[in-house]
């Protein structure tokens, strides 16, 4: 099966305790380090089996084979990877069923990375989670005093929209915003509101 890591914890030295995404749930196995395992890393997608454990109610991973993207060797570009896909298993951990909604966004996000800026990439796929939880506010009220907001728009944790003297954040204008919400396109967002929507992801999911 496929899946990809979204956690790593070293145990006993050089063992792991590895957390997968794979399509319609999230697997917690244990990792025994030996010489011929290969390098396993935050964000990898493998492919791999699971050996149940006797001893243990986590299982053991076994015969992984890394899955590589044609944007591994970008040291930038892997360095985002690993930020984004590491906020899912906070997200995620305590999930009972969680689908494969998320394994096919992050799929999806992998295939995107090198095509545009990724930090678009990751905005844009965190809109369409925040849609599928119905968590994404289009209402055009200030979330912290309820007045209506106006051309710009800023934005805090989980995208929630406010005015930015309410918030005393950076703004965003608004066509770009709805565009955004709308269409999942960030074509209206110049570099530095893409930063600052990078910034308020890296809060959490």
């Amino acid at each position: 099966m496929k899946g990809f890591i979204i956690s790593l914890n070293r145990v006993k030295e050089e063992d792991l305790i590895v957390t997968i995404l794979s399509n319609g749930n999230l697997e917690t196995l244990y990792r025994f380090y030996g010489a011929r395992h290969g390098v396993i890393n935050l964000g990898f997608l493998i492919d791999y089996e699971i050996e149940p454990s006797s001893k243990s109610t986590i299982g053991r991973l076994k015969d992984v084979i890394h899955i590589g993207y044609p944007w591994i060797n970008n040291h930038e570009q892997l360095r985002l990877w690993q930020s984004f896909s590491g906020l899912f298993y906070r997200h995620l951990k305590d999930a009972e069923d969680i689908g494969s909604f998320y394994y096919e966004l992050l799929e999806h996000a992998s295939q995107e990375w090198n095509r545009q800026n990724p930090k678009r990439v990751a905005i844009e796929s965190y809109v369409k989670l925040l849609e599928q939880e119905g968590r994404l506010h289009q209402d055009k009220y200030c979330f912290l005093c309820s007045r209506r907001l106006e051309e710009n728009i800023a934005l805090i944790r989980a995208y929630l929209p406010t005015h930015p003297n309410c918030s005393h954040t950076y703004a965003i204008n608004a066509k770009g915003l709805y565009e955004l919400y709308e269409n999942k396109s960030s074509l209206f967002l110049n570099d530095k509101e893409i930063d600052r929507l990078w910034n308020v992801l890296m809060e959490g999911l």
